[in-house]
C-alpha cells in the first residue's frame, strides 16, 4: 500500500527523538485538559485551542512553502477524522479516570500498531520485536489491573481510543507517507474546529434534560464564559498541540509505526508525573513495575536487525 512513489527510507533514529519530544508535549497538554474538564466542554476545547493552533500552522507553512491546498486532500481528511475520533473518546475518560490509568489504557495501542503494521503493511516484525510487544502488553496489564476497581466500563473509551490511534498512524504510514507534515497537522486543527462547532449546533438544537447535561458537563454542557486565564490556558494548549501534532505525523512518516508506537510509551511516565504533580496520583510499586517494563519493551521493539 503507497500512493505510486517510490517509499523514501527510513530514518529510525530521528523518528524515535521526535515522538519522545512529542509525547512529552502530549501529556502535559492531556493532564492541562483533565484540569480544565470541570469548567469547558470539550467542544470548546476542541475549538479555542484550534483557534491558536491553526495559525501557528499556516505561518510556519507560509514559510516553508508548503503548498496548503493540499490541506483538502481526502486522505488527509480522513487521517484527521480517525484523530478526531481518538481523543474526543479518550477526553471523554478523563473527568472519570485517574490521567495515569486513562495513559496506560490509550498506550495499548502499540500492540495493535505493530499488528496492523504486520497485517495492513506487510512489514516484518521480528521475534524480538513480538517479545518486545509482549513484554508491554504485561506491563500496561500489570497498571491496569483487570478484576479491580481500575476497570470500570469508562476504561472502555481510552482503550476505543487506542485501537483509533492505531488505525490512524498506521493510515499515516500507508497513505500519508508523502504528504507535508504540517498539512497533516493543519488538516487535523481544522477538523478540530468544524468537529467542535458542528457538535455545539447539535446540542443546541437538540433538546437534552438538564438532569442529562449535568450528568455528562463535560461532553453535553453549555459553552462556559471565558476570561483572560482560560484564553491563556487555551493558546497555550494551542501551540503545544501544533508542535506535537505535527511531531507525531512526522515521526510516522519517516519510521516503521510499531517502533514509533512503541516509544510512544513514553507518553506513560510523563502521564503519571503530570497526575502527582497536579493531581496529587501516587503510583505505586507494581505501577511503577508496569512502566519499567514497558520501558523493556521499548527497546526490544527498537532493536531491529538491519538486513544487508
Amino acid at each position: 500500500m503507497n500512493n505510486g512513489s517510490a517509499r523514501q527510507p527510513d530514518r529510525i533514529t530521528e523518528g524515535v527523538l521526535i515522538i519522545l519530544a512529542s509525547v512529552a508535549a502530549m501529556a502535559f497538554a492531556d493532564a492541562v485538559v483533565k484540569l480544565v474538564s470541570a469548567d469547558l466542554t470539550v467542544w470548546q476545547i476542541f475549538v479555542a485551542r484550534a483557534l491558536f493552533a491553526a495559525p501557528c500552522l499556516l505561518a510556519l507553512g507560509a514559510l516553508r512553502g508548503t503548498d496548503l491546498r493540499k490541506v483538502f486532500n481526502p486522505r488527509v481528511l480522513a487521517r484527521s477524522g480517525l484523530l478526531v475520533l481518538t481523543w474526543l473518546v479518550f477526553y471523554a475518560s478523563l473527568p472519570v479516570l485517574d490521567l495515569s490509568v486513562a495513559a496506560v489504557a490509550v498506550y495499548t495501542n502499540p500492540i495493535f500498531t505493530a499488528l496492523l503494521s504486520a497485517l495492513v503493511l506487510a512489514e516484518r516484525v521480528s521475534a524480538r520485536q513480538w517479545a518486545g510487544v509482549a513484554v508491554g502488553f504485561v506491563g500496561v496489564t500489570a497498571i491496569l489491573r483487570p478484576g479491580t476497581d481500575a476497570f470500570t466500563w469508562v476504561i472502555v473509551l481510552p482503550l476505543l481510543a487506542a485501537g483509533l490511534y492505531s488505525i490512524a498512524m498506521v493510515f499515516t504510514r500507508a497513505k500519508c507517507q508523502d504528504e507535508d507534515a504540517i498539512n497533516l497537522a493543519l488538516g487535523l486543527q481544522g477538523t478540530f474546529i468544524v468537529t467542535g462547532m458542528v457538535a455545539t449546533a447539535i446540542l443546541i438544537v437538540v433538546d437534552v434534560s438538564s438532569e442529562t447535561r449535568a450528568a455528562y458537563p463535560f461532553l453535553l454542557g453549555h459553552w462556559m464564559p471565558m476570561g483572560p486565564r482560560e484564553w491563556g490556558l487555551m493558546a497555550f494548549l494551542g501551540i503545544l498541540s501544533a508542535a506535537f501534532f505535527l511531531g507525531v505525523a512526522r515521526a510516522y512518516q519517516i519510521a516503521p509505526p510499531h517502533i514509533i508506537g512503541t516509544f510512544d510509551y513514553a507518553y506513560l511516565i510523563s502521564a503519571a508525573l503530570w497526575g502527582f504533580v497536579l493531581f496529587s496520583e501516587e503510583p505505586d510499586a507494581l505501577t511503577l513495575t508496569g512502566m519499567a517494563l514497558i520501558t523493556v519493551a521499548g527497546l526490544l521493539v527498537a532493536s531491529r536487525r538491519q538486513s544487508a
